[in-house]
């Protein structure tokens, strides 16, 4: 499959791009693997009662089979570029889909939630660096007019798979069992990493051995470790009202400040603040992360909703976010093949208009919406999601040098990390506030002098209610009402979000064809 000759490097250290059947392959093993990581972060969410109730423990438990592995992921993002230059980029991509499938079979054999929890947790350290350097290799190995393209599929993938995870996820459970949620993983991991390493072999990128950031690691585990657990922990422990919550946050804040302090000062920093001097990776990285928190509280917000409100069950509330990658797996690529020529600061505000409209529209719903009603907002959205992913994927990667690309990657996608579990918190905390305030105000109407209350009890006693079957009905109604106006309030936020982030993204400098060809 590889050549025999060993590929020469140009004057700048890089080889030559990839062509033919050679790139068709690696495409199709590294984008099987990124969705194989990128998968695995929402395929195990429906799955949580089957593993609780299989492993005898709550579900509240069976959570940290989730929350295991987005924190030992996030963790391990930053260090991409250390372990990439360290180790070598293509040693390492193998390494990671190798012992990401040797973990996925100690998840599928776990015996009790000690067991899967640990075996999660390892399987999210091995899967840190994965998604990053997929996209360097990607960047290094496609010829620069045809890396567009190659970002589009790779853009596809990362933001497709979430949203197939669940319905995925829920399918295994039902019709197999839920260790083939992890055992799915085995073929499609052996098989990337053998065409892979294959191909790849005799084209690794230049290693140089610097130290590790022993300080900058230590402070970044502590900091990332106690946010994901007050993230996770804070919505039932009331947040700030539990000195547990109260002590995790302020180590976090502290042990956060002390590392970017750290980081500046260091010779061979965990994470390379520096990044941040570009402006476009600046106004890019924060355009992405912002985005990404408003876009990922709405996929945490309608399931919930759906199957807590509107009796949806876990498969149609998954069928129902579906739509939304329809448009975005067709679109990605051919934004991708014609990124030089777009315009990559208005494809971005196109896409957070396109998001914005979407909000308004689900705002305007109500609990009587039907199941196309619900979904057909989402359809729609998929328009966007190329238009926001890959133009400011190119704008902050547009002036990044090739020996920085995987850590460039890291962190940024260590950031929308962080912020897409940011926003799970938020959005439940507000989902929950919110149907609170509601029903407090909804519940004001129904008293003895209210006329519309005196009219609605008449209409219940002519169909021979009873006065405590009445207050019974009046109590599921207002608690349907008040969460669904919850929802609308929170969609209406993340409108505006969307809406604040056109400004932002005009801040980027052309030209932004420095790594990706990218059009002014």
């Amino acid at each position: 499959m590889a050549s025999s000759d060993q590929p020469q490097r140009s004057a700048d250290g890089e080889f030559p791009p990839l062509h033919g059947a050679q790139l068709a392959l690696l495409t199709i093993a590294v984008a099987a693997a990124t969705f194989m990581e990128v998968l695995d972060t929402t395929i195990v969410n429906v799955s949580v009662p089957a593993i609780a109730g299989s492993l005898g423990v709550s579900p509240a438990e069976g959570t940290w089979t989730v929350s295991s592995y987005s924190l030992a992921a996030a963790i391990m993002q930053p260090l991409t570029g250390w372990i990439g230059r360290r180790f070598g980029e293509v040693r390492t991509f193998v390494t990671s889909m190798l012992l990401f499938v040797a973990f996925s079979a100690l998840c599928g054999f776990a015996t009790s939630m000690d067991m899967l929890v640990v075996a999660r947790l390892m399987q999210g350290l091995v899967s840190g660096p994965m998604v990053a350097i997929a996209q360097a290799l990607l960047l290094r190995n496609f010829p620069p007019e045809k890396r567009g393209m190659a970002m589009g599929l790779w853009a596809m993938v990362v933001i497709v798979a979430p949203i197939f995870g669940p319905i995925l996820g829920g399918w295994i459970t039902d019709n197999l069992s839920w260790p083939w949620v992890f055992y799915i993983n085995l073929p499609i991991g052996l098989l990337g990493a053998w065409v892979t390493w294959s191909i790849l072999k005799k084209r690794e990128s230049k290693k140089i051995v610097v130290p590790i950031d022993g300080i900058g690691l230590m402070l970044l585990v502590i900091g990332v470790g106690c946010l994901q657990f007050m993230l996770d922990n804070g919505n039932e422990k009331d947040w700030f009202g539990s000195p547990e919550i109260l002590a995790t946050a302020a180590i976090a804040i502290i042990a956060l400040v002390y590392l970017v302090v750290w980081e500046l000062t260091d010779k061979h920093p965990v994470l390379d603040l520096y990044l941040f001097k570009e402006r476009n990776f600046l106004v890019g990285t924060s355009a992405i992360s912002l985005g990404y928190f408003a876009f990922f509280g709405v996929n945490v917000v309608f399931p919930l909703w759906l199957q807590t409100t509107l009796g949806y069950n876990a498969s149609t509330a998954g069928l129902a976010m579906a739509p939304i990658g329809i448009f975005a797996i067709f679109m990605a690529p051919v934004i991708g093949a014609n990124i030089q020529r777009i315009n990559l600061r208005v494809a971005a505000s196109c896409a957070f208009l396109i998001f914005s409209i979407g909000m308004i529209w689900v705002a305007g719903l109500n609990e009587q919406a039907s199941f196309w009603q619900l979904s057909s907002p989402r359809l729609w959205q998929g328009l966007g999601i190329p238009m926001f992913f890959l133009p400011l994927n190119a704008i902050l990667m547009s002036h990044i040098k090739p020996n920085e690309l995987a850590a460039a990657s890291g962190l940024f996608n260590f950031l929308r990390t962080i912020a897409g579990s940011i926003s799970t918190a938020m959005s439940v905390y507000l989902l929950n506030h919110r149907t609170d305030v509601h029903h407090t105000v909804l519940t004001e109407h129904v008293r003895t002098d209210s006329v519309g209350w005196q009219h609605a009890q008449q209409a219940l006693h002519s169909l021979g209610w009873s006065d405590t079957g009445t207050l019974a009905y009046a109590e599921r109604v207002i608690n349907q009402q008040a969460s669904t106006l919850a929802v609308n309030d929170i969609y209406s936020l993340f409108a505006v979000i969307f809406l604040l982030l056109i400004p932002l993204v005009w801040l980027a400098r052309p030209p932004f064809g420095a790594r990706m060809g990218g059009g002014h």
